[in-house]
Parts: C-alpha cells; sequence; structure tokens
C-alpha cells in the first residue's frame, strides 16, 4: 500500500464530503478511492469512516487521524514547495472569488500589489454573487461576507460591513429625513436586484427584529441603485463597503442607522494547511494586512 497516496486520498475524501467527487479531484476511479481508505483503515486496525449508501461520517479515530494526516501532509506539501520555488518567491497559478462589488472596489487593488510583487504568478480571479466552492471549483482564497459555517476551512476576519439605508443630501432636504421605520412607507425606495420585486428589509429595533415590505419605484442591480440614489430618486439599502466613496464624499448620507440589523463580518477563506504553498499564503498576508489597515471595513 502506497500509505502517503492513502492518506491524501482520506483527506480528499474528508474534504469534499463525497468519494465521487475526491476521486474525481485526485483522477482515479470511485472504487480506486473505497479500496485506497479500506487499506488504510486495515493497516491501522480501526475504522476510520462509517458508511451508509448516501453518504459517510467521521468516527472519532477517523477525526483524530484526519488532523494528523493534515499536519504530516502539510509538512510535506510545504517541503516540496520551499525547494521547488526559485528564491522562495511564489510561482503558479492562484484562483480567487470574491462576490462582485467587494471584488471589484477591495480585491482588485490587491491582486493588483501582489501581481506587482510576483511577476512569476497568474491569478485567476472570480468576482460574482454566486458564491464558488473552494474544493468543487478549485478555488484557492474566497473573501466571503456574513458568518463562516463551521468547515475544515480556515478563516481570517478582516472587518465588517453594515447593511445600511441611505440617500442623497438632496432627496431628504426635499423629503425629508425619516426617523422612525414606519415612516419609509411614505418615501421613494430603490430595490437593488438579490430579493424579491417587494422587498422586505429587515431591522432592529433595540433587540427586537422586525421585518418592513415596501413597494419600491425602482427595482434595479446594485451599481444602478447607487447611482439612482446619488441622483436623488429615492432611499436604497447597500453594504456599507459598496457605498464607501459616496459617504466620503457627501453625495450619500445614512438614515435610520439606530435600527440597522448587527454587522457582518468580512472574512478571508482558504483550505488550510494542508494546500497552502508560498504563493497562496503571501496572498492571504498581503489580503489581511491591506484590508484590516481599510477604515471603511473597520
Amino acid at each position: 500500500m502506497d500509505r502517503f497516496r492513502a492518506m491524501e486520498t482520506f483527506v480528499a475524501i474528508a474534504d469534499a464530503g463525497s468519494f465521487t467527487i475526491a476521486a474525481n479531484k485526485l483522477q482515479v476511479s470511485p472504487s480506486v478511492a473505497t479500496r485506497l481508505v479500506k487499506e488504510l483503515e486495515s493497516h491501522l486496525g480501526t475504522r476510520l469512516l462509517t458508511r451508509s449508501t448516501r453518504m459517510f461520517r467521521l468516527t472519532s479515530a477517523g477525526t483524530q487521524y484526519l488532523a494528523e494526516c493534515r499536519r504530516l501532509i502539510a509538512d510535506i506539501v510545504n517541503a516540496e514547495v520551499s525547494a521547488t520555488e526559485s528564491h522562495g518567491l511564489p510561482q503558479g497559478r492562484l484562483t480567487v472569488s470574491a462576490p462582485e462589488s467587494f471584488g471589484k472596489f477591495y480585491v482588485t487593488p490587491v491582486v493588483s500589489e501582489y501581481l506587482l510583487r510576483f511577476p512569476d504568478v497568474q491569478v485567476v480571479a472570480w468576482f460574482m454573487d454566486r458564491s464558488m466552492n473552494l474544493s468543487d471549483d478549485g478555488v484557492d482564497v474566497a473573501f466571503r461576507i456574513g458568518k463562516v459555517p463551521t468547515t475544515s476551512f480556515a478563516a481570517a476576519t478582516v472587518g465588517n460591513v453594515r447593511h445600511v439605508l441611505c440617500a442623497s443630501p438632496g432627496y431628504l432636504e426635499r423629503y425629508g429625513t425619516p426617523v422612525r421605520l414606519d415612516q419609509l412607507t411614505e418615501h421613494r425606495i430603490i430595490h437593488a436586484v438579490g430579493g424579491s420585486s417587494s422587498p422586505e428589509w429587515r431591522f432592529f429595533d433595540g433587540a427586537n427584529p422586525l421585518a418592513i415590505r415596501l413597494r419600491p419605484r425602482l427595482t434595479t442591480t446594485s451599481e444602478s441603485a447607487i447611482d439612482a440614489a446619488v441622483a436623488g430618486l429615492g432611499i436604497t439599502r447597500m453594504l456599507s463597503c459598496q457605498i464607501a466613496d459616496q459617504l466620503r464624499d457627501g453625495s450619500l448620507k445614512i438614515v435610520l442607522a439606530d435600527f440597522e440589523p448587527p454587522a457582518l463580518p468580512v472574512n478571508v477563506v482558504h483550505r488550510g494547511g494542508l494546500y497552502v504553498g508560498r504563493k497562496i499564503s503571501a496572498f492571504i498576508d498581503l489580503a489581511v494586512d491591506t484590508l484590516r489597515s481599510d477604515r471603511s471595513l473597520n
């Protein structure tokens, strides 16, 4: 038995949650992946996985062994990376993903600086509001807004963003600044696509969550909604990071801040020690340092 290959297969199956997906990534058949895990269990004299027809779960021994496999394989990977990267500089292809507007305004400058520092790396940057799967989509580093579910992935929090209501000074001067949530029904509403055509905006009145269903005069994409709000067409709801420039230059002002829901964390997510080479760790270090120093996120 090739023990390293069997360990690598076991870790891939645990990460993917599927024998078939792990086998595809390792470019072997599911039957080969199954055989390698069975051989590993036979060698260890214990069950690592409890299987059923549709799913599996780690045994307690499997959970402990998984952590040790990650550490051992990470040591081997890091040793190989150290040996192959000339002068310790990152090389190869790096794939990152982020929500569309966050990627445009916050991740693009990080990518640009990274490419200037490390000329032997090629970056593929996917900016879309669909959340890409790190394992299935081959993403090395992902930027996620909101709480990261407990997974085998590693995450570093770099800031927070708020769901804010905003309007232009001209609009507020003409129609008045709302001070109570029930006054929103009297205002012109701009709804950024992502919810229903009749949006239900959620707020907190003290510790009490509540929702208000509104009828928008305009439903459009996020960037168009921001432009419409700056033009004085109404009140819109955005993440604070999406309108940081407009808040700085005064073309938009926040209203009803006392009723905002809790802020959302911004996380840099990656697949952990097993998969972290120099090119990934250098990008994560740069991203964390850059975003944590950005006042619009902190």
